[in-house]
């Protein structure tokens, strides 16, 4: 088995996967090493699939907007294969006044940086979406957001960079990085050793004990996030919606059937053993919220429900950075569960930094030594 390349990229999600894209599409040879037995068994599969800008921390809205202008709309023909991309807007509700002050923070954070979103009341909301209920009073409302199908996107670039050459193996636990004459060239696992001139560090929350190998912390956490899926109703609506409180966000799907995800507010220890088992409380909250947002889907049937980790920053947005004290590692990670709608930006971004280019769009907010004291 082949086990040098280029590039060793250390996570098989979605933010992997473009990576090896673009960088095989390059010529950039490359190895991708998933832990799971399974491409995109993380949050690539696992998430609500929103393509938004709206409701974005600004250091990274610009990677949102470059997404949703140049990326977005021609991937699908790109990859070969329908990542059910709609860009028809997103619904940020509210229905008190503190709804209204957390939306319209949001509003003007994003308003300054060139998105088009604006403040609605609720007439408005249900004149764009008459399914939603009267309890709606205000909401943020960005018609250039949208949504897409998380595992189609993934594997179709997992594909198209199989195609190009790009090696993926899975199976692969990683346990360290090691470094050789002062720079990061082995990534070691509980079977093998790769060698690489450049390492990806793409892993979600577990990049955090990867990179302490090599004396490098990025202060994140895991956060079990839960979903559910309904049978298929009729056509409704194609807007992506969500909520002032974060606390609820969904969409319906190509097929017709709804994701809708959320949380039931009851903090506990997670006790499911790193296997992403739902709670019994969970859903039954989800859905109190839907049929109070969405009345008329108060008799959907729930096919499955699902749960998936997030990899929480500290300061709530991503590490896309070379790491200067181990020259050769780059750090994808902490993506606080915004990672999806920016993936393929970041797909880009990553292997431009591989190949010693200088980066499309500056990141010098998202980078890994951010957090340093000020001394």
């Amino acid at each position: 088995m082949k086990n040098n390349a280029e590039v060793v990229i250390i996570g098989g999600g979605i933010i992997g996967c473009a990576a090896a894209y673009y960088l095989a599409k390059e010529g950039v040879s490359v190895i991708v090493l998933e832990k799971s037995d399974h491409i995109g068994n993380g949050g690539s599969s696992r998430n609500g699939g929103g393509v938004r800008q709206s409701g974005r921390d600004p250091r990274e809205l610009p990677l949102a907007m470059y997404g949703v202008e140049h990326v977005w709309p021609t991937l699908s023909e790109e990859l070969g294969v329908n990542v059910e991309y709609h860009k028809e807007g997103n619904l940020r509700l509210g229905k008190t006044e503190k709804h209204r002050e957390i939306l319209q923070g949001l509003t003007d954070r994003a308003v300054a940086l060139g998105l088009d979103v604006r403040m609605i009341d609720g007439k408005e909301v249900r004149e764009i979406n008459p399914y939603l209920s009267d309890e709606i009073t205000v909401a943020s409302w960005c018609p250039t957001d949208g949504h897409a199908n998380p595992l189609v996107a993934t594997l179709g670039y997992y594909k198209r960079a199989r195609e190009l050459g790009a090696l993926f193996i899975t199976g692969e636990d990683v346990v360290e990085i090691q470094k050789i004459r002062g720079k990061a060239r082995r990534v070691v696992t509980r079977k093998n050793v790769y060698e690489g001139e450049t390492i990806i560090l793409a892993s979600g929350y577990e990049s955090r004990d990867i990179a302490a190998t090599v004396g490098i912390d990025i202060p994140m956490r895991k956060e079990l996030i839960e979903a559910l899926v309904t049978e298929a109703e009729p056509k409704m609506f194609n807007q992506m919606l969500g909520t002032a409180d974060a606390d609820f966000y969904g969409h319906q799907t190509e097929h017709g059937s709804f994701v809708f995800g959320g949380a039931s507010g009851f903090e506990a220890e997670n006790r499911d053993n790193g296997h992403m088992i739902t709670s019994s409380m969970t859903a039954p909250c989800i859905c109190r919220g839907i049929m109070k947002y969405i009345p008329k889907l108060a008799d959907a049937k729930i096919v499955r429900t699902w749960a998936g980790y997030e990899d929480i920053c500290a300061d709530g947005v991503p590490v896309i950075s070379p790491v200067k004290e181990v020259p050769g590692l780059i750090l994808a990670c902490a993506f606080t569960g915004h990672g999806f709608g920016i993936a393929p930006v970041v797909g880009m971004l990553l292997s431009q930094m591989a190949t010693g280019k200088e980066t499309m769009l500056d990141l010098h907010e998202l980078r890994y030594d951010r957090f340093k004291a000020v001394i």
